[in-house]
Order: structure tokens, then sequence, then C-alpha cells
């Protein structure tokens, strides 16, 4: 009986995520018609695909058991690097290129200070997101930038039917998952992540595999720049700002665990930004008071922590119960 409740709580609390995206579709759609029609649902798609490719960054650093608090900062430089160049008449393959071109700078920067300096990640990102915003601020002089509409064509373009951003996040997406699932180093990055001292014994190059870590969430954060920048249009000084959280959010809430090692892009780190949006959406749709918008999105990282570190807990005591008692046997 207790091994029964056991497998179910477990089964629960991995499934979460869908439980709580099913219960969210259900309510929004009682209390608006608007919601759960195919127009708005295809919008929330689009709109979240901007996070679900910074929340797939974010993912590949959880899984190494770090974090990374400048993916906001990154997009935020990122777009306003694509805004001076826009409106300095740049061809927009240039400035796509700049864009990426940002977004690795900044993650080799983390991944330098996390590698090679040794410092804590949570430290070592913090402190390049402040450097991020403040570059972005003197780079925009804190004003807002509008970009002509043929820079919105990447929003609104549409390739047999899908929407262009939908299909940039699908492919992010898919390679990410493939790559954690079927190559050595997605192999290398569980490894390193589940136990850093067992994965150096074991010959790995663990801080090359950090690094990549790194320098994929920075590339990442720009991607979801370009798609979050193609749909809005302009750049405001408060572009990208709490991004990290919401990505950080969305990986924990699809069950990327914060302790390293166990997690995926697919569907969880998908499904969360989904959720996520899903959310704003509803809230928007009910013309809800814009002030609650932040308490919503506290609160849903605050549930992403409490499933996630009661997750790790039970597992734990779970196994440490389990090799007592093969012990005294």
């Amino acid at each position: 009986m207790k091994n029964s409740f056991r497998r179910f709580l477990i089964l629960a609390l991995n499934h979460a995520i869908f439980l709580l995206f099913v219960a969210v579709l259900l309510v929004f759609s009682l209390l608006s018609p608007k919601f759960f029609t195919t127009g708005n649902l295809a919008n929330l798609l689009v709109q979240s695909s901007s996070t679900a490719v910074v929340g797939v960054g974010m993912t590949f650093v959880l899984l190494t058991a770090g974090v990374d608090l400048s993916v906001g900062a990154i997009m935020f430089v990122a777009a306003a690097v694509a805004g001076k160049l826009v409106l300095l008449g740049a061809p927009l393959p240039a400035v796509l290129i700049a864009i990426v071109g940002v977004g690795l700078a900044s993650g080799l920067v983390n991944a330098l200070l996390v590698t090679r300096l040794g410092i804590l990640a949570f430290i070592a990102t913090l402190a390049t997101l402040y450097v991020g915003r403040g570059f972005g601020l003197w780079l925009t002089q804190t004003r807002a930038m509008n970009l002509p509409d043929s820079f919105l064509t990447l929003g609104t373009t549409k390739l047999a039917g899908i929407p262009l951003p939908l299909l940039i996040a699908a492919f992010v997406v898919a390679l990410a998952h493939l790559t954690l699932t079927r190559t050595p180093f997605g192999r290398q990055i569980y490894a390193v992540g589940n136990n850093l001292d067992g994965a150096k014994k074991a010959g790995l190059n663990t801080g090359r595999v950090l690094a990549s870590a790194y320098v994929l969430s920075g590339l990442c954060a720009a991607i979801g720049g370009i798609l979050s920048l193609a749909q809005l249009g302009a750049v405001s000084p408060t572009f990208g700002t709490n991004r990290e959280f919401t990505a950080i959010a969305a990986a924990v809430l699809g069950g990327t665990s914060l302790f390293g090692g166990r997690g995926g892009v697919f569907p969880g780190t998908v499904l969360g930004a989904v959720l996520i949006q899903s959310v704003e959406n509803g809230l928007v749709i009910l013309n809800a008071d814009p002030y609650l918008y932040p308490l919503v999105t506290a609160s849903i990282i605050f549930l992403a922590v409490l499933l996630d570190s009661t997750r790790s807990r039970l597992l734990a005591h779970w196994s440490r119960r389990r090799v007592f008692v093969e012990k005294t046997i």
C-alpha cells in the first residue's frame, strides 16, 4: 500500500505540469469563451515562442546544477544592438548575425567567469545581468526605439500556414531535445549535473561542458530576443526585464531540477512556457488588473520551486530509507 502511494505521489509530482496546464485551460475557458478559440490558441503559441527558446537555454544550465540570471539582460542588449543597426539602415541578415554574436559573446563571458575564475554561477550571472542592463540603457539612452515595419515581417510571416516565430522555436526545441537525448554531449550535461566530482573522475572535461551550457544559454537568449522584438516592433528600456525568472519557472515547471541532472526541454520546458503564457493571456482576456500580473508570475515561480524541492526531498528520503532497509537485511 505504501509503495503504491509513493509511486502515485511521484507520478503526480512528475506530471504536475500537465495537471496544471489542463486546470488553467479549463478555468479560463469557463471564465471567458474567447480563450479557447483557434485564433487565441494560435496567438498564445506564438507569444510563447520567445519564452520557450530562452527556457531551452536555461534548461541546459539548470541541468548542470547552475543558473543564468543574465538572459533578460542579454535579450535587452541584443535588441538594443538590433535597434541601432536597423535605424542606421543595416540589412536584416547583418542585424540577425549581430544579435546572435551578442548572445554568443555574452554566454562566453558567463562561461569564463564560472569555469575559469571559479565564481558561483548565481553571483557571476547576477553581475552580468546588471552590467548588461546598464550597457543596454547606455546604448539606448533609456529611450524607446520603434523599428520599421520591415523588421515586423519576421513576426508576421507564415510558412505553410505556420507563423515563422513558431517554426524557429520548434527548430530550436527539436535541436536541443536531440542534443540532450541522442548525443554524447547531452549525456555529459546530465553527468555533470548529477555528480560534478564523479564526472571529473570519469575523465570528462567538465569545464568545457559547463562553458558550453552557458554559451548555449546566451545564444538562446539572443534568439528569444529576436522573436520577442519581431512581435513587439520596439525596444523599450524595460525590454527583457525579469525574463530570467520566467525562463527558470518554465524549465522547473517542466520538470527540470534546480539541483541539476534531471529534466528536459520537450515536452517539459515547452509546456512550462505555454502554461505561463496561458495564464498571462487569460488575465488579459479577462481584463484583470495589470498590477496582478507580477503577483501571478511570482506565484507560478513559487509553485515551480515548491514542486521541485518537494520532489527532490521525497526522492532523497525514500532512497535513504531503501538503502537503510537493504543494509539491515
